[in-house]
């Protein structure tokens, strides 16, 4: 009786677990992965043998100092870049800026099924960003590229975006080694001042726009926030600037309706009523950079710097403040506008008068049934790769970037570069350990959408 109960125990196990297997399969159908193809597998290794490579290029592209404004320096970037890219089977070619921008220019590369829009092609076309400039400038504290440890390197761009270029370049290599770029339609961009873009931005912008139009898909390689997260939206970002007028006068008198206030509370006020209107708006920020009163006062918008006198016995008859604005779509942008216009136009402290300029920057990627259909394709090369799908980051995480320009005009994707921390400031560094499996699910991601 015991050896039969403990048959039947057994069988009901079994079922058990045969059931919940069958759940789990079931309710994970749309991420089963699949076996590479005999091409992917090949690209797959061909990644894994050039990872020196990969890293030589990166050690050698974050070496060379190229902070927006340093000319030469970008353009040396782009050369590497350049050569690399002529090795992979594109056509490179520098877009030169007016000298009055004072930017380096920018770096394009295209596969030979992109040069003529009347060439054959298959699947999509594709537009690749990247970037040759860093935040850092020449007089900023030299960072070169160092080894932390076995996995983390750091140096200045390493990550944002110097990995992100090695990322897209080294892809693009892996396919050309198999040959399948030869039906693709791939245009690769580098911006060469997306920290810092030259105005106006129709001109330093207009070509990289001019040839997006002629793409269906744009992939962005900025920075990897996740294995498997990428940004199918990002915020845009524009400024304004408030400025402040006010009948000055000995302190003693002020609060009083001959005296009025001063310019620094109804500046202070506005800040505040800003604020609190707007504040709690997901995706929506706005900061005041910049606070500038007193009785003698000035502001140089091309330097973003002022300088200004006062007494404490004496009220302030000038104030300037300048600000961010950081939004997700056009419309949320638009509204934020409105209501800090109606607070600066209303309601002023007696003695004042405030006027507000808003200046359009880069405007934001919103989120599109096209994008999520891309992240689809992505989730799917992510399982197959064995990391499991792949999510929408937060686009509250991520400020405005170059992808932005174009998201209006087709499917967009970011956040295909490289992984690691602290971009933008001194020490920051890259996740070597994460970048093989970034460069492959970039190559298998590309392939599979030009098929």
């Amino acid at each position: 009786m015991k050896n039969l109960f403990l048959l039947f125990a057994f069988a009901i196990s079994i079922s058990t677990s045969a059931q919940q297997s069958q759940n789990r399969t079931s309710s994970n159908a749309s991420i089963t992965s699949k076996p590479l193809t005999r091409e992917e597998q090949k690209m797959m290794d061909y990644i894994d043998a050039n990872m020196p490579r990969a890293i030589a290029l990166l050690k050698e592209s974050v070496n060379i100092n190229s902070g927006s404004l340093n000319i030469e320096g970008v353009k040396k970037v782009g050369a590497i870049f350049a050569k690399e890219l002529a090795a992979a089977g594109l056509k490179t070619e520098w877009i030169t800026l007016p000298d009055s921008l004072k930017r380096a220019g920018h770096l394009v590369a295209t596969t030979a099924a992109a040069q003529s829009s009347a060439a054959k092609h298959k699947g999509k076309k594709l537009f690749l960003i990247g970037h040759l400039d860093t935040v850092f400038e020449p007089d900023m504290p030299a960072n070169p590229f160092t080894m932390l440890n076995d996995s983390t390197a750091t140096g200045q761009g390493a990550n944002d975006m110097k990995g992100g270029d090695v990322v897209m370049i080294l892809a693009l290599q892996a396919m050309q080694a198999q040959g399948l770029l030869k039906d693709a339609a791939i245009t690769a961009y580098f911006t060469g001042d997306e920290e810092s873009a030259g105005h106006p931005r129709e001109v330093s912008r207009g070509d990289f726009i001019q040839r997006a139009k002629q793409s269906e898909v744009a992939l962005g390689f900025e920075g990897a926030t996740g294995l498997v997260t990428v940004a199918t939206a990002r915020r845009g970002a524009s400024g304004w600037r408030l400025d402040v007028t006010a009948k000055t006068g000995h302190s003693s008198g002020v609060f009083t309706q001959s005296a009025g206030y001063g310019a620094i509370y109804e500046a202070s006020r506005i800040i505040n009523e800003f604020r609190l209107a707007l504040s709690t708006e997901k995706y929506l920020t706005f900061n005041p950079g910049i606070f500038i009163g007193g009785s003698e006062m000035n502001y140089d918008d091309s330097k973003a710097k002022g300088n200004a006198i006062g007494k404490t016995n004496i009220i302030a008859p000038n104030a300037t403040v300048v600000g961010d604005l950081r939004f997700l779509t056009e419309a949320q942008k638009n509204n934020a506008r409105a209501v800090m216009q109606n607070i600066v136009s209303t309601n002023n402290l007696a003695g004042t008068k405030a006027t507000i300029q808003f200046q359009d920057g880069i405007p934001g990627m919103a989120p599109t049934e096209g994008n999520s259909k891309i992240l689809a394709v992505i989730s799917g090369v992510s399982t197959d790769l064995g990391k499991g799908p792949t999510a929408a980051g937060d686009p509250g995480s991520r400020g405005a970037g170059d992808i932005s320009y174009i998201a209006e005009f087709m499917d967009c994707i970011d956040g295909l570069g490289a992984s690691g921390r602290g971009a933008h400031a001194v020490g920051e560094t890259i996740n070597l350990n994460e970048l093989p499996f970034l460069i492959k699910r970039a190559a298998l991601t590309m392939y599979r959408l030009t098929r």
